[in-house]
C-alpha cells in the first residue's frame, strides 16, 4: 500500500490492493485482494462492501500492506490466510499440504452417486448414512476428501492415509475442526501399504497421583485391516517434466510430494489400481482424480477383468477428471 496522509479506508485499501496484484500479474487478483483484505480485518465480503468508508487501523494498514507484498511475490493467497473453502466447508491450508482445488469436489460427488446405486441394485433403503460402510482416503493431505465424506457419510469408518507426517498433522486438526476425527483414522503409509495392518493405540491416565498430563500406553492391539467399501484418491498426478510450465504459486510454494507423480505424471496409477484391486470387497468402489491428459495412461489400467463398470466424469471445463470402477 502507499503511505497515506490520510486515514486509509475500506474503498480506497480496496482499490489500491486491486492494482497492487494486478500489475504483479496475480491470477483472479480481484478475489485475492479481497480475501486478504477480509483476512486482515477480520471482516467477511458483506462487510467490506457494506462499510466502504470504514477507517482501517494502522495495525490492519501494516498487515495489508506485508500480505499484498508477499502474494504478489508468489505466495498462495490460501498460505497467506492459512484456509480454503472445499465442499462448503472451511478447511485449514499449509505448505505441508496440497491446496483443495473445486475440481476435487467431483470425487467426492462420483463416491456419493456410486455408493447411492449400489444400494439401489442391491435392493435396499437409502438413507445415505454410510453404516457399517469402511472407506480409505490415499495421499488425504489436508483431509478435504476424508472430512467431507465423514459429514456427508456419518455412519462410516475412514482410512486416511498420507506419506507426510505434516501432512497428517494438517489432517487431523481438520477433522478435529469439523468434528469427524472419531470416524477417521489417519495413518503414514505409502498409498495403502498401512491398509495391511492397522495398530490402535490408547494412553490410559496412570493410577495414583501422577505429574499433570503423565500417561502410560496400553499394549498395542493388532488386526487386520477390513476389506474396503470404497477407496478415493486425488493422487499426485503432474510430470515433473511440467514443472518448469507450472504457476509459480503451485511449483514454488505447494509439496512436491503431493504434486509430482513422476517424470510423467501417471507412474503412481498403476501402483494404487493393483493395490485397490487386493483391499476392496466385491462390488467394492474405485474413485481416482485424474491429471489433465493422463486418461490414455490409466484407463488401459482398469480394463483388467478386475474391474467392471469403468466410466469418466468430465469437469466444468469438459477435462476428464474422474475414473471411478467397480471391483468384479
Amino acid at each position: 500500500m502507499k503511505p497515506q496522509t490520510a486515514p486509509l479506508i475500506v474503498r480506497t485499501a480496496l482499490r489500491e490492493a486491486f492494482a497492487k496484484l494486478r500489475a504483479a500479474g496475480v491470477p483472479s487478483h480481484t478475489l485475492a485482494a479481497e480475501l486478504l483484505l477480509m483476512h486482515a480485518l477480520g471482516r467477511d465480503r458483506t462487510w467490506l462492501y457494506a462499510h466502504p468508508e470504514e477507517v482501517i487501523r494502522d495495525s490492519e494498514v501494516h498487515l495489508l500492506t506485508s500480505l499484498l507484498a508477499r502474494r504478489a511475490a508468489g505466495e498462495p493467497t490460501q498460505h497467506l490466510t492459512g484456509k480454503q473453502e472445499f465442499w462448503s466447508l472451511e478447511f485449514e491450508v499449509t505448505p505441508d499440504v496440497l491446496i483443495p482445488r473445486p475440481e476435487t469436489e467431483h470425487v467426492i460427488e462420483v463416491a456419493l452417486d456410486r455408493l447411492a446405486l449400489r444400494e439401489i441394485h442391491a435392493g435396499r433403503k437409502q438413507t445415505f448414512s454410510g453404516e457399517g460402510l469402511q472407506i480409505a482416503d490415499i495421499g488425504t493431505g489436508s483431509g478435504c476428501i476424508a472430512v467431507a465424506l465423514a459429514k456427508e457419510l456419518p455412519g462410516a469408518r475412514i482410512y486416511a492415509t498420507d506419506i507426510s507426517s505434516a501432512a497428517l498433522a494438517v489432517g487431523r486438526r481438520n477433522a478435529a475442526r469439523h468434528s469427524v476425527s472419531d470416524q477417521i483414522h489417519f495413518l503414514e503409509s505409502n498409498l495403502l501399504d498401512a491398509l495391511s495392518v492397522v495398530e490402535a493405540q490408547h494412553a490410559v491416565p496412570v493410577p495414583g497421583k501422577p505429574a499433570a498430563g503423565a500417561t502410560h500406553e496400553s499394549p498395542v492391539t493388532i488386526h487386520q485391516s477390513p476389506l474396503l467399501d470404497l477407496i478415493g484418491s486425488n493422487p499426485p498426478y503432474i510430470g515433473r517434466r511440467e514443472a518448469a510450465a507450472l504457476m509459480r504459486e503451485v511449483r514454488d510454494h505447494e509439496p512436491e510430494v503431493a504434486l509430482y507423480g513422476g517424470e510423467e505424471g501417471y507412474e503412481l496409477y498403476a501402483d494404487l489400481i493393483a493395490q485397490a484391486a487386493a483391499r476392496l470387497k466385491p462390488g467394492g468402489i474405485l474413485v481416482l482424480e485424474l491429471g489433465y491428459n493422463s486418461l490414455p495412461a490409466v484407463q488401459p489400467l482398469l480394463d483388467a477383468p478386475t474391474w467392471i463398470n469403468v466410466g469418466v466424469t468430465n469437469d466444468l471445463a469438459g477435462i476428464s477428471r474422474v475414473i471411478a470402477a467397480e471391483r468384479l
